[in-house]
């Protein structure tokens, strides 16, 4: 694992762009025999394992692509790509399941049901990868599917799992200003489109403060502002661009309207014009609370598994929602903190880095949810 790993690591591909890694991925699983299909809605890959018993069909997801961000981490394993790496783990998910994988293989005789190895690629960048996975058949037939994530905020031997919704929908929004330019000596004659962005973005602030049932939770952030640079210039233009984090879908249609009116509003009292759009990125991800019962005791049997946890909600977006939108299943995270008890750099980090003990606990787990799985009538 640790050599697939670094592998990949020191040679990422950013999503879409992951062309070599897919053919990595499938070069391994055909030099082992395994049933393969390359190109599944796009990049990705899925692998089958026929086991040698009757038994269901469960699927397992890794997804493979990078970031772009320069890798700063001093380590013989760097990324060789100037501003590409892997900082979030992905590398680590596809080396995990790729041994897994092999493991089955070599062990099929006694394997129940049929395993479906899902290779996602562009799960960083919306429309990411899984829905036209999913489009192009990687979940015919399965019956339950398991993903993970390693996180390495939690320490090593943490597995943490949550009953319904874990993780957040994750939408984008842009909002751009049209007012009337001029000196900066004279803002009389203008329409300040830098005063109308900022009154809309501290009106932003509201709309979950005081909109927004305080029982549901939810973030609305503008994360770029940008306008004319020139010290004694009001610019004609102004851009916000920003993200909703929601849970429920009735909240997150409340919000995509409130900023609306919000725009409107501002932009009417000093007669500017603006364009708002609200691109709906990844659905929230919602854990099946059965499957998610069956997952947290198999995960307690696992050897090296020291604790399991129930996980806080997650405001960042995963796109493996859709699988869950079709099929039965679960998402967990496994606990990877290169730095023991101290904290490490965060995930999309210059120095992003896990612990790679990590990748057999999160393919042992992956393997007994699928087994356990697999044993109930």
């Amino acid at each position: 694992m640790v050599e697939i790993r670094r592998h990949l690591h020191m040679h990422p591909e950013l999503s879409f762009q992951e062309v070599k890694t897919a053919a990595y991925i499938a070069g391994y699983y055909r030099d082992l025999g395994i049933e393969v299909e390359e190109n599944v809605g796009g990049n990705g890959v899925v692998a089958t394992i026929h086991g040698g018993l009757p038994g269901k069909t469960v699927a397992l997801r890794a997804d493979f692509d990078a970031l772009p961000i320069q890798d700063e981490k001093d380590v013989p394993y760097r990324s060789t790509v100037p501003g590409v790496m892997h900082a979030c783990g992905h590398d680590g998910h596809t080396a995990a399941l790729l041994v897994l994988a092999k493991t089955l293989h070599t062990n099929r005789a006694q394997l129940k049901g049929k395993i479906v190895c899902i290779h996602q690629h562009a799960e960083e960048y919306a429309p990411g990868g899984a829905k036209s996975m999913i489009e192009g058949g990687c979940l015919k037939g399965v019956d339950v599917i398991f993903g993970t994530h390693l996180w390495a905020s939690e320490p090593l031997g943490k597995i943490q799992y949550k009953e319904g919704p874990m993780m957040a929908a994750a939408d984008r929004f842009t909002i751009s200003i049209q007012g009337k330019g001029g000196h900066g000596a004279q803002p009389h004659k203008t329409k300040d489109s830098v005063v109308i962005a900022s009154q809309i973005v501290v009106n932003l602030q509201q709309v979950v403060s005081r909109r927004v049932d305080p029982v549901h939770p939810a973030v609305v952030t503008v994360g770029s502002f940008k306008a004319e640079n020139a010290f004694n210039v009001i610019g004609d233009t102004a851009e916000l661009v920003g993200t909703v984090r929601t849970f429920q879908e009735d909240v997150r249609s409340q919000i995509e309207e409130e900023i609306r009116k919000v725009v409107a509003g501002v932009c009417s009292m000093w007669d500017a014009e603006y364009e708002y759009n609200f691109d709906r990125g990844y659905p929230a991800v919602v854990n099946d609370p059965e499957i998610t019962s069956y997952f947290k005791k198999a995960a307690e049997k696992v050897d090296g598994v020291s604790s399991v946890e129930e996980s806080e909600l997650q405001m960042g977006g995963e796109d493996f929602s859709y699988y869950l939108q079709h099929v039965k299943g679960t998402f967990f995270f496994t606990g990877a903190n290169p730095n023991g008890t101290e904290p490490a750099p965060p995930h999309h980090h210059p120095r992003f880095d896990f612990d790679e003990r990590a990748m057999l606990l999160a393919a042992k787990t992956l393997y007994r949810a699928a087994a356990d799985y697999q044993s109930e009538d």
